[in-house]
């Protein structure tokens, strides 16, 4: 395997230099890792996986070889998704809001396979994109924390109560960089998921003696069906293509966007054994950007001599 990882390399190596292109050498250095496989065998049950990152991340666990349970409310869209994935993934209607149900979906993939090995609660909603703090509607802040935060919760501990017998598990949550920095988003959002970020560091405290580890992923803005929608009632009006170059205009890593793909390729090596001495971390994907503010100091050319 080390004989043909290196003749790969050289290879590549000896390609790269006749001028490959880096969309080939990287497409070619994709097909050396994704031939491992890296969820082999492995049982994964997803939240909110019927669009979006969930979706995604569905179908990038599966290409790694796992099965996987698709629980998301959203019935015919989740069937459908299940539908596109293949026969590795199977629908479950499940309403994160309802404990039962959450306990259920969690039953169902151990009855179905005999074991969970992966949990990735994903399932969110923004509430209002256009709230601030002096018109919150206290429902509106109850809705979103009822799915983001007691969801997750719920989640968390069903996971937990199947994996803690085997003494073995992954679990994980998507978080968001407004879980990081303030002023990424409305409040109720914002301090749903500076909680999901808490309550991974807080489980990880609590299972790791259990062998289950516990992280989650905060992505950058990504224009899914999610955000496009929170997106749309800032800008009504303004079309689709305009709102996606707003999005990725907004990072500050040039020269790529913040895709689904890359939250579910982060997904899966927290989900892989790859990572398995790693739990209570909160896997930042946002191009770098809450790791710095600049000081708007004027340029030194524009001071007066």
């Amino acid at each position: 395997m080390a004989l043909i990882f290196r003749n790969s390399m050289l290879k590549l190596s000896h390609e790269s230099r006749s001028g490959l292109s880096k969309m080939a050498l990287f497409a070619a250095t994709r097909s050396l890792s994704s031939d491992s496989r890296r969820l082999a065998g492995k049982i994964a049950l997803i939240t909110g996986a019927a669009s979006g990152i969930g979706k995604t991340t569905a179908a990038e666990f599966i290409r790694n070889g796992a099965k996987v349970i698709i629980a998301d409310v959203q019935r015919e869209q989740g069937e459908q998704t299940a539908g596109e994935l293949g026969p590795d993934a199977t629908f479950f209607h499940c309403d994160v809001t309802h404990e039962p149900s959450v306990s259920s979906a969690v039953d169902f993939a151990v009855s179905k396979h005999g074991r969970l090995d992966i949990a990735h609660h994903n399932a969110g909603i923004g509430g209002s994109a256009s709230s601030d703090i002096l018109h919150l509607e206290m429902s509106d802040f109850d809705a979103v924390l009822r799915v983001n935060v007691r969801g997750v919760a719920a989640g968390i501990k069903h996971a937990a109560r199947v994996m803690a017998r085997r003494r073995s598990g992954s679990i994980l949550c998507t978080a968001s960089v407004s879980g990081v920095t303030g002023g990424m988003a409305p409040l109720a959002y914002t301090a749903s998921k500076f909680a999901v970020v808490g309550m991974v560091k807080s489980a990880a405290a609590e299972l790791g003696g259990f062998g289950i580890r516990v992280n989650c992923v905060s992505p950058f803005a990504i224009p899914t069906p999610f955000v496009m929608e929170g997106m749309s009632e800032i800008y009504p009006g303004l079309d689709a293509g305009r709102i996606r170059e707003i999005v990725h205009g907004a990072g500050v890593l040039k020269g790529a966007d913040c895709e689904e793909i890359d939250i579910a390729r982060a997904a899966v090596f927290l989900a892989s054994d790859d990572a398995k001495y790693i739990s209570g971390l909160n896997l930042v994907v946002d191009g770098g950007f809450t790791s710095f503010k600049r000081l708007s100091f004027p340029s030194p050319s524009e001071q007066p001599k």
